[in-house]
C-alpha cells in the first residue's frame, strides 16, 4: 500500500478532494457500450437478452424468467444453515428499515387551512443482484426487505445467468428470493437487465419499473446513470470501498483483518487507513503480506492494495483524519479509536459507520441489520445508501375550506400580479364571485 503523509499540512477541501485515492475505473468510459446494449434491447427484447447472456455470461438461458418450481426447489434444497443466516439477516434488517418509515403527519397552518403530509411507495420496483466474482444473496435481503417495508406491491429481481447452472440465476439467489416471497425473477445481468427492468420486455411478461435499485459493476452503474429519469435509481454504485480511521489505541490485527475483508469483492475495491500513529501505519504495513498471503482470494487482495485507490494515510490529529474522510466519503468507514464520541460528530460524509473493535464491516454485510447497498466513490459526500425511504415519495396533500382561503386570498392576487400571472389570481377570484 501507498503512503499519503498529511503531516504538517493545512489543506483546503478542494486540496483534500484531489489528494484522496481512487481506482481508475471511469463510469463514463462504459457510456457509449452501454448505451449499445440499452439500444439492443429495447428494439428486440428477448432475444437481445439471450444473445448478451451468451456474449457475456458464456451460457444461454432456456428461460429468461426463472420458472417459479426453480425457485421452489432452490429454496427446499437451501442448506440450513444458510437458510437460518439469511433469516436472521431478514429479521434485523425489517426491524432496522422500519424506523426508516416516516410517519404520516398533519400540519394546521391556519383554522381551516391543512397540509398533510405522507410517503407513498412506488407501484413497481426492479432489484438487481450481482454475479461474478461472488454470490450474494445478501443482496437481495438488502433490496427487497427495504421494498416490502416501503409498501411497494410488485418486485421484480434480475441477477445473471451461471453457466454452471445451465444458465439460470444461482440457486442460492433464488432461495433467497423464494423466501423472501419474490417470485418474479429473471436470468439476466450487466446493462441489458437495466434496460429491460427500465423499459420492459412483453415478449417475457416483464413490465417496466419506477425504481432500479442494488449494486453492480461499472456497466451496470453507467447503465443505472443512462435510464435515470426513466426510472428512479439508488446510486451508480461502484467498487467497494472501507476507509479505516485509527489511533494509537487500535489493533493492527483487526485493521489488516478488516482491509483485507474488503479487498477481497474486488480487484478495484480500496482500502484505505487513516491515522495519526506512525507505529500503528508501520505495524498494519508490516503485516499486510502474511495476512494477504494466507487469505483465500490473496491474488484479488494483493492487486487491490496495491491499485491506486488503496493506502495508508498519516495525519496530524483525528480531526484532521476526521476532515480527510469527508472528503473521501467512504461506502464503510469504520472507527477505532479511544474516544468516539468525540469523533463521531465530526464526521458527515460515509455511507454507514462501524464504531469499535467489534462492529467489523462484514457484521454490516450480513446481520446487524443495516443496509449494505451504499454509495461508493465518493458519492455519500451528497447521496445516501439503500433503505426503505428509496422506494418512498413524499407527497403533501392541501386542504382549505372556504373561510381560510379567503383569508389568504388577496396574498394570492399580490403575488401573481407580481408574477404577471394574472390568471392565477383569477382563479382564486373565481371562488368568491360576491367580490366582483
Amino acid at each position: 500500500m501507498t503512503t499519503l503523509d498529511l503531516r504538517g499540512r493545512e489543506l483546503s477541501t478542494a486540496e483534500l478532494l484531489a489528494l484522496v485515492p481512487r481506482s481508475t475505473s471511469d463510469v463514463g468510459s462504459a457510456v457509449d457500450a452501454v448505451a449499445a446494449i440499452i439500444a439492443e434491447v429495447r428494439e428486440r427484447g428477448e432475444d437481445a437478452l439471450l444473445a448478451q447472456a451468451e456474449r457475456f455470461d458464456g451460457v444461454r438461458p432456456t428461460s429468461v424468467r426463472v420458472p417459479a418450481a426453480a425457485l421452489a426447489s432452490a429454496l427446499e434444497s437451501l442448506d440450513p444453515g444458510v437458510r437460518k443466516a439469511l433469516e436472521v439477516a431478514i429479521e434485523r434488517v425489517r426491524a432496522a428499515s422500519a424506523a426508516q418509515v416516516p410517519e404520516q403527519r398533519i400540519t394546521e397552518v391556519a383554522p381551516g387551512a391543512r397540509i398533510v403530509q405522507r410517503w407513498q411507495p412506488v407501484d413497481r420496483v426492479g432489484l438487481y443482484v450481482p454475479g461474478g466474482k461472488a454470490v450474494y444473496p445478501s443482496s437481495v435481503v438488502m433490496n427487497v426487505v427495504a421494498a416490502q417495508v416501503a409498501g411497494v406491491p410488485s418486485i421484480a429481481l434480475a441477477s445473471p445467468p451461471q453457466s454452471t447452472f445451465g444458465g439460470s440465476v444461482h440457486p442460492t439467489i433464488l432461495a433467497a428470493a423464494a423466501l423472501l416471497g419474490v417470485d418474479e425473477v429473471y436470468a439476466m445481468g450487466g446493462a441489458g437487465a437495466i434496460a429491460a427492468l427500465a423499459y420492459g420486455v412483453t415478449e417475457i411478461g416483464l413490465e417496466p419499473v419506477q425504481v432500479i435499485t442494488g449494486p453492480g459493476n461499472l456497466y451496470v452503474a453507467t447503465a443505472k446513470r443512462a435510464v435515470q429519469g426513466v426510472v428512479g435509481i439508488d446510486s451508480e454504485a461502484g467498487p467497494t470501498e472501507i476507509l479505516i480511521i485509527a489511533d494509537g489505541s487500535a489493533s493492527p490485527t483487526l485493521v489488516v483483518a478488516d482491509l483485507v475483508s474488503q479487498a477481497e469483492h474486488d480487484e478495484l475495491a480500496g482500502s484505505v487507513l487513516v491515522t495519526d500513529d506512525e507505529w500503528l501505519a508501520e505495524a498494519v504495513r508490516s503485516a499486510l503480506p502474511a495476512a494477504v498471503s494466507a487469505t483465500h482470494h490473496h491474488d484479488r487482495v494483493a492487486t487491490a492494495l496495491d491499485g491506486p485507490q488503496s493506502a495508508i494515510v498519516l495525519v496530524d490529529d483525528l480531526a484532521q483524519a476526521a476532515a480527510f474522510s469527508n472528503a473521501y466519503a467512504p461506502e464503510h468507514l469504520e472507527v477505532h479509536v479511544r474516544d468516539a464520541g468525540g469523533i463521531l460528530p465530526l464526521l458527515t460524509n460515509a455511507g454507514a459507520i462501524f464504531v469499535g473493535d467489534h462492529t467489523p464491516v462484514s457484521l454490516g454485510d450480513y446481520v446487524a441489520g443495516s443496509n449494505h447497498v451504499l454509495p461508493t466513490g465518493g458519492h455519500a459526500r451528497f447521496s445516501a445508501g439503500l433503505s426503505a425511504s428509496t422506494f418512498l415519495r413524499p407527497q403533501q396533500i392541501v386542504e382549505y375550506t372556504r373561510d381560510a382561503l379567503a383569508e389568504v386570498a388577496e396574498h394570492v392576487l399580490q403575488l401573481s400580479a407580481a408574477e404577471q400571472l394574472p390568471a392565477h389570481g383569477d382563479a382564486v377570484r373565481a371562488r368568491f364571485p360576491e367580490r366582483g
